[in-house]
């Protein structure tokens, strides 16, 4: 059975975790002089150069947070960094995931987990047979497990909730639906956000649900939804961990957000008004026969004029708030939190277990009818679950060459390429390393330290030594939140939508279809017209 032997798949790699040479070994960093931040001029002024250690120490320690040892980029010491063509095994697998529901269906719906299993277990073997740095196997794992244990729990929690509605599918309806998922994504992340509301979006839609509706569902409630607060999206998680203030993506996003949301939905909704087909419900409504799908709310009056709403399966929300709440059980954020990686040497906290506790518990309380109502399976997440252990091992190599390749150009990167270059690597990469490595490079260019938590509230304030630092920041994560909507994979709620989508009838656009038939068309002007107001320099938005 596909459950078991994922579960053999993670003792295997949790084996590795717990007596590997990497666990637990790292030495502590040796932090340099950070220097004193330097006062630099406006985008397109030439800047001050950086001063001795400006790159070194604050963003070789911040490689290591991403897979990268330090030692890798220093001449004649430590692990070689990994050679380019070890990324060859990440590019078959998206080559793969692009290609094999379009050319060879059959063959990979049944061998896609051999496939994602078998490349990722090629490359770890690779970096433990050879010189590389192999606690880089040790960080996909705790990354996977933190990933899995997050999305695992917040599916089966939100299926345990059936939201009943005699709401139409209409444009306006659902422009709103989607407006409420983006501010709620906010408070619960955009993977809650998302199992939550995918269902009843589906739902009220029945009859005309087309691709259209599930593509602008993440861009909105998956992704660019999610980045006003830190628990919106795991980048922004990540930097409060390390010192961003909990309200500053807020205080310093907002007005980027919202045009950038209203640009979405306005032409989600033009997408909408075309679709000239009824829902099930309005024709059903119009023939006067009552509402009898599940999920659907019966108990009114039959000529009635209000819209209603109700909720089965109450129970659900609390464990959704416990495992929200468990996010923040990090020795990061609160002292008195055990650390498992350092006692006991295991790749998972405290938080992951409760993830894992508070999933088994929701299912079995929860109610039948819920459960038949959304019509709950384990497959949509087991195929989410298979894929991105691949995902997670064969990316690492990518991951490391970037690291490298921001840390050795810090002094030459400026807003433009910090939003570039983070947007596009967290198109394809999972964006919470990428927004590590881009954070690290961008306090490089100030003799600031990613791993000390003063050093990086200096870097989101307004006026902290240098007028552009809080800026770098705000394009690093504007583009880590908002281009992970332009694939499948930028996101881990993205594969996750696709799957319930599919499984309920919807026929997706494939990996390719998805980028040419929707990202470049639409996202791409619109972000690009993001870093045209806020982040060229050619439109006077910002004052320093």
């Amino acid at each position: 059975m596909p459950v078991r032997l994922l579960a053999a798949l993670l003792l295997g790699l949790l084996g590795f975790a717990l007596l590997g040479p990497a666990a637990g070994a790292q030495d502590e960093p040796v932090l340099g002089d950070p220097g004193q931040p330097g006062e630099t001029a406006p985008e397109g002024m030439a800047p001050p150069a950086a001063g001795p250690g400006a790159v070194g120490a604050g963003t070789e320690d911040s490689l290591e947070a991403a897979g990268v040892s330090s030692e890798e980029h220093v001449a004649g010491e430590g692990h070689a960094a990994p050679p380019v063509w070890l990324v060859l095994p990440f590019v078959a697998l998206l080559v793969m995931i692009a290609t094999g529901p379009l050319f060879y269906p059959h063959h990979w719906h049944h061998h896609y987990p051999k496939y994602a299993v078998g490349l990722g277990l090629l490359v770890a073997a690779i970096y433990l047979v050879s010189p590389l740095e192999d606690v880089a196997v040790l960080h996909a794992v705790e990354e996977y497990l933190a990933f899995i244990a997050l999305l695992f729990a917040l599916y089966v929690a939100s299926g345990t909730i059936l939201i009943k509605t005699d709401f139409e599918g209409t444009p306006r309806v659902n422009t709103a639906m989607l407006f409420v998922g983006a501010v709620i994504s906010n408070f619960i992340g955009t993977t809650g956000a998302s199992m939550l509301l995918i269902r009843p979006y589906m739902r009220v839609n029945r009859g005309r649900l087309r691709a259209y509706h599930i593509i602008f569902f993440i861009f909105v409630v998956s992704n660019v939804g999610g980045a006003l607060t830190p628990i919106g999206d795991p980048p922004l998680f990540l930097g409060f961990l390390r010192g961003v203030p909990f309200f500053w993506t807020f205080t310093h996003i907002w007005y980027i957000w919202l045009p950038t949301l209203l640009l979405i939905l306005a032409v989600f909704y033009v997408f909408d008004r075309r679709n000239a087909a009824e829902s099930e419900r309005a024709q059903r409504r119009r023939a006067g026969d009552p509402d009898v799908e599940p999920g659907e709310y019966t108990d009114v009056a039959a000529a009635h004029t209000r819209r209603h709403v109700a909720i089965e399966g109450k129970l659900g929300f609390v464990w959704l708030a416990l495992i929200i709440g468990s996010v923040f059980l990090d020795p990061n954020v609160f002292g008195w939190v055990p650390d498992l990686h350092e006692a006991l040497h295991l790749p998972f906290g405290i938080r992951e277990v409760i993830m894992f506790g508070v999933a088994f518990l929701a299912y079995r309380t929860a109610r039948r009818e819920a459960l038949e109502g959304n019509a709950f399976t384990f497959g949509p997440i087991a195929e989410v679950a298979w894929l991105f252990i691949g995902i997670f091992l064969t990316m690492q190599p990518a991951l490391q060459l970037i690291a490298a390749f921001a840390a050795e150009n810090a002094t030459a990167l400026n807003a433009t390429t910090f939003y570039f270059g983070t947007g596009v690597l967290s198109s394809i990469l999972d964006n919470a390393p990428t927004y590590v490595s881009f954070v690290a490079a961008a306090m490089g260019k100030f003799g600031l330290d990613v791993n000390v938590p003063a050093d990086v509230a200096c870097l989101a304030a307004p006026h902290c030594g240098d007028a552009l630092t809080w800026y770098y920041l705000q394009a690093i994560s504007v583009a880590a939140v908002f281009w992970g909507a332009n694939t499948y994979i930028g996101n881990g709620p993205n594969f996750m939508v696709k799957a319930i989508a599919e499984e309920a009838g919807v026929a997706c656009p494939s990996f390719v279809g998805y980028i040419v038939r929707y990202s470049l068309p639409i996202l791409i002007p619109i972000y690009i017209l993001v870093w045209l107001v806020f982040f060229s320099g050619l439109v006077p938005i910002h004052t320093f």
